[in-house]
């Protein structure tokens, strides 16, 4: 099938020779009723009967070439949408745009009971979803709008060629094991962490006789058992996260046990680096530090 191009500005222009129209299910319907007016109108000689035949006729007609223009001129772009893990759905964002010729309604994706509808000179937002198996980058290249307006005796559809992408991170692992905890540099001579002052500085697994004051509830409400908040002065504690330490022989299994090390590095508000092979991302903190590791995990390998 022919597909709208992808122009330099990064939308395609759906033209005349990209759209394909069939009868819908009513359509086809319709058109057997004719077709009985019209063999017994021209049996019984029944002029009004003919008249009544060609007059629904020619509105299906007028119908079906509505139905075609909807679509003729219409651009398509596609952007994608924030990053997600493996195992959820990416989502993208189509932009429907009309370069002021008519009024755009009953604009959708097919099996989408979202619907669209374009002022003339305007736009339309509809969201993609697709399903994200695994890390990396997940590609939106093709797209089919499709439209059954004005009475949905006839379907209109068009491919049109796009360019979006959702970066994929790891699915992470529902466990990981704990990073020995760094104390930073110069902040004690002993090189212990000061438990007990006010400031937090990780987390570890819980020891018999600590304070429960100190469990992290949430932690155990996501089933990852007994978890103790460490708390020091003015240190920072400090954890070099490195796959090579990781016994998991599978590749995907180490990247989703180091995934699971980074999130909960920055839950914990931990400064953290990440070692790859071939790759070192000192030690930071915050979303954009967080998202820099996680994208080093998903397009690690990935040429």
């Amino acid at each position: 099938m022919r597909t709208a191009p992808l122009g330099a500005d990064g939308a395609a222009q759906i033209r005349g020779r990209h759209i394909y129209i069939l009868p819908t299910g009513m359509g086809v319907l319709l058109g057997s009723v004719l077709l009985l007016m019209l063999l017994g109108s021209l049996n019984y000689q029944n002029n009004l009967g003919l008249f009544l035949t060609f007059l629904i006729g020619s509105v299906a007609i007028v119908a079906m070439h509505h139905t075609w223009f909807n679509l003729l001129h219409l651009r398509v772009e596609a952007r994608g949408g924030p990053p997600v893990f493996a195992g959820a759905e990416a989502l993208f964002s189509l932009t429907l745009s009309e370069p002021g010729i008519r009024a755009r309604p009953d604009l959708c994706l097919p099996g989408c009971d979202d619907k669209a509808r374009i002022a003339r000179g305007g736009s339309a937002q509809l969201g993609v979803r697709l399903a994200a198996d695994r890390r990396g980058w997940r590609y939106l290249k093709r797209v089919e709008i499709e439209t059954r307006y004005p009475l949905g005796l006839f379907r209109a559809w068009s491919l049109a060629q796009v360019q979006g992408q959702v970066l994929v991170y790891p699915s992470p692992a529902a466990h990981g094991p704990e990073p020995p905890l760094l104390p930073a540099l110069g902040e004690s001579q002993v090189g212990d962490l000061g438990v007990g002052a006010d400031d937090f500085v990780g987390p570890r697994t819980y020891r018999p006789g600590d304070s429960p004051r100190h469990l992290d509830w949430k932690a155990l409400a996501r089933e990852r058992g007994l978890v103790v908040k460490q708390f020091g002065g003015d240190q920072s504690a400090q954890v070099w996260l490195d796959i090579a330490t990781l016994p998991a022989a599978d590749l995907e299994t180490r990247l989703g046990l180091l995934c699971r090390q980074v999130l909960d590095a920055a839950e914990a508000g931990l400064s953290y680096g990440l070692r790859l092979p071939g790759q070192t991302i000192p030690l930071g903190r915050g979303d954009a530090h967080r998202h820099r590791c996680l994208e080093a995990l998903a397009t690690f390998d990935h040429g």
